[in-house]
């Protein structure tokens, strides 16, 4: 195995562990959690391990040195708390949160093997944590755990890099949301289609519960990606079927009666105002067509039994005292999602692993719908997919009216090779908002990368009573939302790594609250921050305002409110500093605290799943990218069909309206002749 940290690397690991575990009865050692770590990011490709090297060195500057190393576990807890965890310079807040990767070494420990292997993993078991294989199913309505890989994609599908074809009628690049969606339609066509995925390939015969691993080799940069600045994490998938894979599969709609709030924002006025004039019920055939093709529908209670029910009840309660006519009209709901037929072998066995890839071959993702699909052997030409190849350039030539046409694409191997793909028909770009902004500002489209727009997640954890074991990691991770016009409300829980990274708290706050893991209820809230990003060097740059500062106050004091109503003893929202809030505070008193304590995005740690924009759609070639088919302005063969054709924020979650999108500028339109 590669070491990706080096000796003092690892000494400033260890240490930075002995301070944060101080006092507290560990189930492995801190040598263990350095071994963790190591395997952890020599799993994770490109330049993230490199940067948390340098992070590492930075912190040990910050935490004075060598004396830091040489001082006892005690003394050297009281230097963090007091240089990191109390500080409010920007830089110093950016260091602190390295503490989470020392987190993830000790709450990410798994013993080698599938999950048999670890039934006596000693941090899971410290939790009372128990692997899905470990759960009684016998109760009646239960639904047995058992592996299903036969819509696992075979290796027919796929072509070697040392057989890369030199010529293929259109390139799809890109194979998550939008790109599997293209491909389909365009195979549908009669055309030969090459996908080219930067991301492996990840079957659910590959993936395990081994939350470390499968987040090093299945998100972006080891779910680690940030905004330039860092003040906000970037959840992406880097995986053949893109973030499909590695999300909640939620099926949500920019507008639809009873699912969405009746005051919220008319995403298509506004893109109309923007001079993009989308047809409502043009997208709506999309939607329909993507749903009924992926059996969306509205989860099973079942599936959400703890953590959903708990955030419904809550804001009933809420509600009931509440003057405000948004509150009054929130819409509360189960999600539908995307979780394919209700029968025995592709039905939700709710094991809570969502974020990390099913490993029961349930979740219906585009590897086990369009892509399968767009490659199936009975057409006379299935498309085929390249994974592990990274889209560095679309090369053109010179047509008619100074228009340009897509002739080729450069992709990148892993091992450095370079390789030339031409076309005869033509290019989809489809890598997603951030790498779709970034190939085409690299092809020639310098208008490229603009007016990115972010749902951003902040979580709300909360204890309940002991006589309330909740055990809400013993569901589906994300159950039940509330849509109150301006911001929404999500339930949702995780694993233990990702959980641990999630709860705020230092030292020993921390490790009590997570101690506590089988009472602990979790929500986020979302809110939009629109247009506000741009690309600049392969780096996103967005810098939320007071406007969102004030939103993201008011929603995180709303959520702590119906926590505290639905029984909550205390409450720990995702604040840098961990603090505590108490359930004999007053409404004034949570609304005062929150009013306080986030002064700037340092404060509060804020992740995103659903960047879009970037290439938006425009009738105007000044104001936007792509025109009203999707197709890139001043160009005659080049579509761009994910969510970085969104002209503003839509507010909720953007899966579905990628797919619908993609939909709509591909599906039964003949693009390629």
């Amino acid at each position: 195995m590669r070491k990706p940290f080096n000796r003092l690397q690892a000494l400033i690991i260890k240490a930075m562990a002995e301070a944060l575990f101080h006092d507290r009865k560990m189930v492995i050692s801190v040598d263990q959690i350095v071994d963790n770590l190591q395997e952890h990011f020599s799993n994770i490709d490109g330049k993230k391990p490199d940067e948390i090297g340098l992070a590492l060195y930075g912190l040990l500057t910050v935490l004075g040195g060598p004396f830091f190393l040489a001082a006892p576990p005690g003394i050297r807890k009281n230097i963090i708390r007091k240089r990191l965890q109390k500080s409010r310079i920007d830089f110093l807040q950016d260091i602190a949160r390295t503490k989470g990767v020392i987190l993830a070494g000790y709450y990410g420990h798994w013993q080698h093997g599938d999950e048999e292997a670890n039934f006596d993993n000693p941090v899971l078991n410290d939790l009372n944590f128990e692997l899905p294989a470990q759960r009684d199913r016998s109760a009646s309505g239960e639904r047995m755990v058992r592996r299903e890989t036969h819509r696992d994609l075979t290796a027919e599908t796929f072509v070697g890099h040392d057989a890369i074809p030199e010529e293929t009628d259109v390139v799809v690049i890109g194979s998550g949301a939008g790109g599997a969606v293209a491909a389909a339609a365009v195979a549908d066509e009669g055309h030969e289609v090459l996908i080219i995925e930067a991301g492996s390939h990840y079957p659910s015969s590959r993936i395990t519960h081994e939350e470390a691993r499968m987040t090093a080799r299945m998100f972006k940069d080891g779910g680690l990606q940030t905004t330039f600045d860092r003040d906000i994490i970037v959840f992406q998938g880097r995986v053949v079927g893109g973030s499909t894979v590695i999300n909640n599969g939620i099926c949500l709609r920019m507008k639809q009666e009873g699912l969405v709030h009746p005051d919220a924002e008319d995403v298509y006025d506004t893109w109309s105002r923007l001079g993009a004039p989308i047809s409502e019920a043009s997208l709506a055939t999309s939607y329909q067509a993507i749903e009924q093709a992926l059996n969306v529908a509205e989860i099973d209670p079942i599936t959400g039994r703890n953590n959903g029910p708990h955030l419904l009840n809550g804001w009933e309660k809420y509600a009931a005292q509440s003057t405000d006519p948004k509150d009054q009209k929130a819409i509360t709901a189960w999600f539908k999602k995307n979780y394919g037929p209700a029968t025995a072998d592709s039905e939700c066995v709710y094991c809570g692993y969502c974020n990390t890839g099913c490993p029961y071959g349930r979740k219906k993702a585009m590897p086990e719908s369009y892509l399968t699909h767009a490659t199936s052997d009975a057409r006379d030409k299935p498309a085929r997919i390249l994974d592990q190849a990274e889209a560095t350039e679309i090369l053109w030539a010179e047509g008619a009216n100074g228009k340009r046409i897509a002739k080729a694409v450069e992709i990148m191997l892993p091992d450095g090779r370079k390789r030339t793909i031409r076309t005869r028909k033509g290019v989809v770009v489809a890598a997603g908002a951030l790498a779709s902004s970034n190939l085409l500002n690299a092809s020639g489209i310098l208008q490229s990368g603009t007016n990115i727009s972010l749902n951003i997640a902040c979580p709300v954890v909360a204890l309940m009573p002991e006589t309330t074991k909740v055990n809400a990691w013993n569901e589906d991770q994300m159950a039940t939302y509330i849509d109150r016009g301006d911001f929404l409300i999500e339930s949702h829980f995780q694993p233990p790594m990702s959980m641990a990274m999630l709860v705020p708290g230092w030292f020993e706050d921390h490790f009590e609250r997570m101690q506590n893991y089988n009472h602990l209820v979790s929500a986020g809230v979302l809110f939009p921050a629109d247009r506000l990003g741009y690309m600049d060097n392969g780096k996103l740059k967005l810098k939320i305002g007071e406007d969102e500062l004030s939103l993201l106050r008011r929603a995180l004091a709303t959520m702590t409110k119906v926590h505290f109503l639905n029984g909550a003893l205390e409450v720990y929202p995702a604040l840098l500093l961990g603090q505590t809030l108490k359930n004999e505070m007053t409404d004034a008193q949570i609304d005062a605290f929150y009013e306080s304590a986030i002064v700037e995005p340092d404060d509060v740690v804020l992740s995103s799943s659903h960047p879009h924009g970037g290439n938006a759609i425009n009738e105007d070639p000044n104001k936007g990218v792509v025109d009203l088919n999707q197709r890139v302005h001043n160009t005659t063969n080049c579509y761009v069909a994910d969510a970085s054709v969104m002209p503003s924020c839509i507010r909720v979650n953007a899966q579905l309206t990628t797919m619908a999108m993609a939909h709509r500028a591909m599906a039964g339109k003949r693009r390629f002749g």
